[in-house]
């Protein structure tokens, strides 16, 4: 592969436009156009179409634009390295996190990453955990923090390492409170209440316990993000649900009071490896704190 090549490329997604890349790279645009022709002949693949009179790039080459932040970005840390001296070369820790881990649980559980001895650098990324398992099977990450093992269905060889699980309390609004009948469950007969989205153990598990408990409230939003469901709760629009080990910080952050925890339903969140005994010692911090955290 020709790097030069690439990096026209990697200008033009970046710029969004040959024109503004040309004027970057001081070169013509025609000189940029001819580069990114040779660039797709060497790699038999389309990197941008034709849309109007723009340009957009191909899911080919936002898979190759990933890459090339990564190229780029090391070749960057290893100029500084050089001016600095290789004992001021940050440690890499590369984590992804499962978009349904509760960000304030992913922040708690990785923080020990950014207070390790030496220098750390975290790049931590956040999506489905089918795309982070296939991005750690070919090692472009270290860890993924998930809210279940690697699923029976999914072939990535790994190893899941339970961190702990916590039981979920329901918090309200006063308002909300203030037209309560009864006390915790069976206050929440009728009572507008927000939900994590379907597809998941947590949101199984609450059903379950609902049906259980025979309480018929009333389901107004349902929500991937938990950080969403909980602004949305601090509008007083429903109760919602927060892991109990961050009770004192939702009810301080949202302005909201704990109604009631349900210990049968609990959250458990997992450290996702390609090692069965971790080496990595920021990966093996990051799990002894996680133990300690969610233990409590």
């Amino acid at each position: 592969m020709n790097y030069k090549h690439l990096r026209y490329f990697w200008t033009v997604a970046k710029e969004g436009s040959i024109a503004r890349a040309s004027e970057r790279l001081n070169i013509t645009p025609q000189t940029i156009s001819g580069q990114l022709s040779l660039l797709e002949e060497s790699l038999s693949v389309e990197l941008f179409v034709k849309v109007g009179r723009n340009i957009e790039m191909t899911e080919t080459g936002r898979l190759v634009l990933d890459y090339a932040d990564e190229i780029f970005s090391l070749g960057s840390e290893l100029e500084q390295a050089l001016k600095s001296g290789p004992e001021a070369r940050a440690l890499q820790f590369r984590v992804g996190v499962a978009d349904v881990v509760p960000k304030a649980i992913a922040q708690r559980i990785l923080l020990p990453a950014l207070q390790m001895p030496e220098p750390t650098r975290m790049i931590c990324k956040e999506t489905g955990l089918d795309t982070l398992l296939a991005e750690l099977a070919v090692h472009r990450l270290d860890l993924v923090i998930a809210d279940r093992p690697i699923p029976s269905t999914v072939s990535t060889r790994g190893f899941s390492h339970k961190l702990g699980e916590c039981s979920v309390s329901f918090f309200a609004t006063k308002s909300l409170i203030d037209r309560f009948n009864g006390s915790f469950p069976s206050c929440l007969n009728g009572m507008p209440i927000l939900l994590p989205s379907m597809g998941n153990q947590l949101r199984a598990d609450l059903d379950q316990w609902i049906s259980e408990a025979r309480i018929y409230p009333k389901i107004v939003a349902e929500f991937d993000d938990s950080a969403l469901m909980k602004s949305f709760g601090q509008e007083g629009v429903g109760v919602f649900i927060a892991p109990t080990v961050l009770k004192a910080e939702v009810e301080e952050q949202y302005k909201v009071k704990s109604i009631g925890e349900v210990n049968k339903i609990k959250e458990s969140f997992y450290a996702i490896t390609v090692e069965r005994h971790i080496s990595n010692v920021i990966t093996s911090a990051v799990i002894k704190s996680a133990n300690n955290i969610l233990s409590k």
